[in-house]
């Protein structure tokens, strides 16, 4: 039997990435490749994500919105300078949309250690990368990492509150993706302002497209 579109999604998603790490790494392919692989492999987990959530209509359009948001980004950080403030606000408005996705399946901040636990995290990595931060982008960067904090920890509000319930395995997707988010960036913010990060391209894209494609799991099936 032929193999269907759907079947093949995760199969191609891998391909792009694998060929966009390499790219970027400077492995033997040209850097000009993670010009078509790279938002190829978002453009792919949006499509692994449109058909699912019809039983989460307001959730549904917020994490479309959201992913639509991080493709945006992911084009501007294709020039990492001129690019990053553009990243930056196309991902902070990705990460508002997905915070407004979660709290549509339970209360927002309920239960609320989840917000603590995530600011101590912030926390550490703002003081590791603080005296490496430009005067003019500590502003945006303090809100983006505030924001993407909160979009993980509601994410593990939402898990923590549906334990038991039917939504609990999309839930527990939404906060391990959340959390893989997080590591992700943390990664891009250590590597651009306070150090190189060993192989950052094969740590920082595939923790970013393991949590995009967690993220669209969050939706159910139809």
């Amino acid at each position: 039997m032929p193999f269907s579109f759907p079947l093949l999604l995760p199969v191609l998603t891998l391909v792009s990435a694998l060929l966009s790490i390499v790219a970027l790494s400077d492995m033997g392919l040209p850097r000009e490749m993670a010009f078509l692989a790279k938002p190829l492999t978002t453009v792919l987990i949006i499509l692994y994500a449109w058909p699912r959530g019809a039983a989460q209509p307001r959730m549904q359009r917020l994490l479309r919105a959201g992913l639509l948001f991080s493709l945006g980004g992911d084009i501007a950080l294709l020039w990492p300078e001129q690019g990053f403030l553009p990243g930056l606000v196309s991902f902070l408005i990705a990460h508002l949309c997905y915070i407004l996705g979660f709290a549509s399946q339970g209360r927002f901040a309920r239960p609320w250690w989840p917000f603590a636990m995530f600011a101590l995290i912030a926390g550490a990595v703002l003081l590791r990368l603080w005296p490496g931060i430009g005067a003019e982008l500590r502003l945006p960067v303090l809100v983006y990492v505030a924001c993407l904090a909160s979009m993980a920890a509601q994410a593990w509000s939402w898990w923590r509150s549906s334990l038991g319930q039917a939504s609990e395995a999309l839930a527990r997707n939404a906060a391990w993706g959340g959390t893989l988010f997080l590591l992700s960036d943390s990664l891009i913010a250590i590597n651009k302002f306070a150090g190189a990060v060993p192989l950052a391209a094969l740590w920082i894209l595939a923790s970013y497209w393991v949590a995009q494609w967690l993220l669209a799991s969050s939706l159910g099936k139809d």
